[in-house]
């Protein structure tokens, strides 16, 4: 989503207090001290993984800046121990695809072609390539896997696991989160996504999947009603690398190294990302 003249931070925080002001209420309870609303302290969420910092780092960046402060209504800087709170305790990968879905209304809801597909987002600053030298097996990751709008590249539907793992093994909720929010007329995904339930998922909520077949047997033909038809790919199939694009912009954007440790946080700090560099487009 396109920030308009003013500063592209302040517009991004904007946008992420009105679309967390959709979906969340001002108060987690009504004992709550109410010093900041949920939406803010989000929004001040997604500012950190907009901006590549850590939960000191943002509260310093918003004692800094009097736009900020005042984009997002704040009379106060929320100590960096209250952003952690809010994070561990509020933020899920289901509320951030919810949000999603917020955004996705902004711009209307588009319906046409979407891509699948996924990546894979380090538990460490070491880089992958380390292990590989220091001889130590690499440790598992936070896989991201999305369905997104040819196109706008905004995210449809989002799922957070744990890699390594078949891309299938997602593919039905992401399915059903996307088919929710913008049903697109045709998805295209790589041979990962390679199944038959896949198609008839897809079919079932009136989309035209197309996903090049793994080819098993040893005469080289392909089974399945619909994985038979995919040995020839409509010219539109290359909009799949939509979905890599986006994925390439997030890391490049907002990095591809996490820096919690607790799984519920990795998996908040992942999903954050996703929504940052969202409302950044």
């Amino acid at each position: 989503m396109k920030a308009s003249g003013r500063n592209r931070l302040v517009r991004v925080a904007e946008l992420a207090l009105e679309t967390a002001a959709g979906e969340l209420p001002a108060d987690s309870c009504p004992k709550s001290p109410r010093r900041f609303t949920q939406p803010q302290l989000l929004a001040c969420l997604v500012i950190r993984a907009y901006q590549k910092q850590t939960y000191r780092g943002v509260a310093d960046l918003l004692a800094a800046s009097d736009e900020l402060r005042g984009a997002l209504g704040l009379a106060r800087v929320p100590d960096y121990s209250t952003l952690q709170r809010s994070a561990d305790r509020a933020v899920t990968p289901d509320l951030v695809d919810r949000l999603l879905g917020r955004l996705v209304e902004r711009v209307g809801p588009a319906v046409g072609d979407a891509a699948m597909d996924a990546t894979g987002m380090e538990p460490t600053a070491a880089s992958a390539h380390y292990p590989a030298r220091s001889g130590k097996a690499r440790k598992g990751y936070v896989k991201l896997s999305l369905v997104a709008l040819c196109g706008s590249l905004l995210p449809v539907g989002l799922v957070v696991s744990r890699g390594p793992c078949n891309d299938k093994r997602e593919a039905a909720e992401l399915l059903g989160r996307a088919a929710r929010k913008a049903k697109p007329r045709r998805l295209f995904a790589d041979e990962g996504y390679d199944a038959e339930w896949v198609h008839q998922k897809c079919r079932r909520l009136g989309i035209r999947s197309y996903i090049p077949p793994v080819v098993h047997r040893r005469d080289g033909t392909v089974g399945g009603m619909y994985r038979s038809r995919m040995t020839v790919l409509p010219a539109g199939y290359g909009k799949r690398w939509h979905a890599e694009s986006f994925m390439s912009g997030l890391k490049r954007s907002t990095g591809s190294a996490l820096a919690s440790r607790k799984a519920n946080t990795l998996d908040a700090e992942a999903s954050l990302r996703v929504l940052a560099y969202s409302i950044r487009r």
